[in-house]
């Protein structure tokens, strides 16, 4: 397996480490095992669902725990007895954990087991604190013009 080393880009960046931090874990955790399966999908600029493929699984076996930059999917079966012999065990009967980093001001909104598929909704919100915004200067407010011509600079130049 090739490693990409950071070493480099650590040195000249300041307040990253938690990036390489996480691409570093990701490519030593890469373990193989793909159990349960799951998708990714971006709904919309500040909205993913989370689908995985949880089949014979109750709601009361899985739990879900979400914390900070970190969402931790768990699914346990209990031991159920078959009435007869089993002559062949080709479902999956075992527990799993899966584990998804999540990025800064991202949270869980819902989640719902229907037809052996788990959805988790997921929603960044960025605190008004966060979000750019205009800074005045010298008390003015300053007005955002959308890509026209500068005609004040034309009126400027016909006036001199």
């Amino acid at each position: 397996m090739n490693r990409f080393d950071f070493s480099p880009y650590r040195r000249s960046t300041v307040g990253f480490d938690r990036l390489f931090d996480l691409l570093e874990n990701n490519a030593r955790g890469q373990s193989g095992d793909n159990y349960p399966p799951f998708n990714i999908e971006r709904r919309d600029e500040d909205a993913y669902l989370i689908t995985i493929a949880v089949a014979g699984f109750r709601a009361e076996d899985l739990d879900i725990t979400a914390q900070q930059n970190l969402l931790v999917v768990q699914g346990r079966k209990r031991d159920e007895e078959a009435n007869g012999e089993m002559l062949h065990v080709g479902i999956a009967n075992r527990g799993f954990e899966r584990r998804f980093e999540l990025a800064d001001f991202v949270r869980v909104a819902n989640a719902d087991l229907h037809d052996g598929l788990l959805a988790i909704d997921l929603v960044r919100e960025v605190p008004e604190a966060m979000k750019p915004k205009k800074v005045a200067i010298n008390g003015k407010k300053l007005e955002v013009v959308e890509n026209r011509p500068d005609t004040d600079q034309d009126e400027r130049a016909d006036a001199a």
